[in-house]
């Protein structure tokens, strides 16, 4: 068998696993902010068991990832409850390319349903099929990059999560997160302002 025919399986396996991790990071970004509003009201009524577990199995579940190493750790209320709010701020970043993602839809894939026209004005204008994929093809390079930020964002969680069950993180694990927060912030008060 040639060389060629053995790497063309696995080159036909690469865009499937990306494209499933891109779905499960999609799904598992979305998920950050439910979890972690749960895991603040019940961490401090003696359910931070049950807010770990919750983080494990979004871990193992939802990214397919293994269990960690270091099971037995069982860590305090504290440290849930640090782990939740670092969470939620992750989670509130990814509402931002979540968003992107549903602009593409509504404003992309659909643009020609939910803008009724004139397309005078509108980029690849006059006509409403010029219009409507002009619109297209400008938000798929945006949505990519959206994508790309879930699976940063997801990335950086799993990581943080792992550190509930005893494992070392890199010092650059929280100054990250933090950093992302405060991007995401910016770039939303910036958003927000030019609407």
């Amino acid at each position: 068998m040639s060389a060629t025919a053995t790497a063309q399986p696995l080159n036909r396996s690469r865009p499937y696993r990306m494209a499933r991790l891109t779905g499960r990071s999609l799904a598992y970004c979305a998920t950050l902010v439910p979890v972690a509003l749960l895991a603040l009201v019940t961490a401090p009524l003696g359910g931070a068991g049950a807010a770990v577990a919750r983080w494990r199995a979004l871990r193992t579940g939802l990214l397919g990832l293994p269990p960690t190493a270091v099971p037995g750790r069982r860590p305090g209320p504290v440290a849930v409850l640090g782990h939740a709010l670092l969470s939620l701020l992750l989670g509130a970043v990814a509402l931002l390319p979540l968003g992107v993602q549903l602009l593409l839809v509504l404003r992309g894939v659909l643009y020609g349903v939910v803008d009724p026209g004139p397309y005078d004005h509108s980029w690849g204008g006059p006509s409403r099929g010029g219009a409507w994929l002009v619109h297209f093809l400008v938000g798929l390079p945006i949505a990519a990059a959206g994508l790309a930020a879930l699976i940063g964002i997801a990335a950086v969680h799993q990581r943080l999560t792992r550190r509930l069950d005893g494992e070392r993180s890199p010092r650059w694990l929280i100054p990250t997160a933090l950093l992302m927060a405060s991007a995401g912030a910016v770039l939303f008060v910036a958003w927000s302002r030019q609407i």
